[in-house]
């Protein structure tokens, strides 16, 4: 069974997304996600067109997004499970830097064992696609009515870009050490507070490192397995990288019981993980 009509209805909803994004209200609705962020219109709206898309397809068992508390059922006899999040970053368009959605692709059911493919979309100056499928991850940008690819993606050993998130006042100590070390050895600072494009941007130029520890404030972090840390895992590991919480596990070897569950996470290339095992004290 082919995943090539799942791919086209991420492409059709990528279309549709950033039409949305073009020229739709950016305002507030006055609902909160399932774990209690405000909801901008566009992030209802983008989650309602990756349903409609996912609803045509009969070999989709089941959906999961970031915005719907549970999962919903689509076809009862269907094959893959569906992970996403319609609309990464939102909060950016407002001041015109590049959002995302992601996408992970599982066999039956929810858990990182699962998965076959994941697939996320960049909407910026120009739209663009990634896919992690058969042991490649290809990129592809939307030229004269099509995505085109571009390449095949893989890390170098070592990287040049930093990419810390959450609030630097809660981070533990040895975490700051991690960071400020990084940047003493001529690293550069990309954060943006969009998951998709600092991760794309790390892909991209070769590698680095993308963390968002466990803090005071949000001890087992803020990104969620499902929708955000599983796809990329997936996305790192397939390009030669590598991907852990902050106990040196794979990410891709957690358990995941309930939809919204959240971990500390780091992804980079391998010379950058080495670092976070080290500083973190694990093997």
């Amino acid at each position: 069974m082919t995943l090539k009509p799942i791919f086209d209805a991420i492409e059709k909803s990528a279309h549709r997304i950033k039409d949305a994004i073009s020229n739709e209200d950016l305002c507030y609705s006055e609902q909160c996600n399932a774990t209690g962020d405000m909801q901008l219109k566009l992030d209802i709206q983008s989650d309602l067109i990756i349903a409609e898309e996912f609803s045509k397809i009969a070999a989709i068992k089941a959906i999961a997004s970031e915005e719907k508390e549970e999962a919903e059922t689509l076809h009862p006899d269907g094959r893959y499970m569906i992970a996403y999040d319609p609309l990464d970053g939102s909060s950016l368009i407002d001041v015109d830097l590049s959002v995302g959605s992601i996408f992970g692709i599982y066999d039956g059911q929810f858990q990182a064992s699962k998965m076959l493919a994941s697939v996320y979309i960049v909407y910026g100056p120009r739209l663009e696609m990634v896919t992690a499928y058969k042991g490649g991850v290809r990129h592809y940008i939307f030229r004269h009515g099509k995505f085109m690819e571009q390449e095949t993606i893989k890390l170098k050993e070592k990287g040049k870009l930093n990419a810390p998130g959450g609030t630097q006042q809660f981070w533990p100590k040895h975490h700051k050490e991690l960071v400020d070390s990084l940047f003493n050895e001529g690293y550069r600072l990309r954060y943006s507070g969009g998951m998709v494009p600092d991760l794309h941007q790390i892909l991209l130029k070769g590698g680095g490192l993308f963390s968002y520890p466990g803090t005071t404030d949000k001890p087992e972090g803020k990104l969620r397995k499902l929708f955000e840390v599983f796809p990329f895992a997936f996305v790192y590991e397939t390009a030669g990288g590598s991907a852990i919480d902050d106990k040196g596990r794979a990410l891709l070897e957690l358990d995941c019981n309930d939809p919204h569950e959240t971990t500390p996470c780091f992804f980079g290339s391998k010379y950058e993980i080495d670092r976070v095992k080290e500083a973190y004290g694990v093997s």
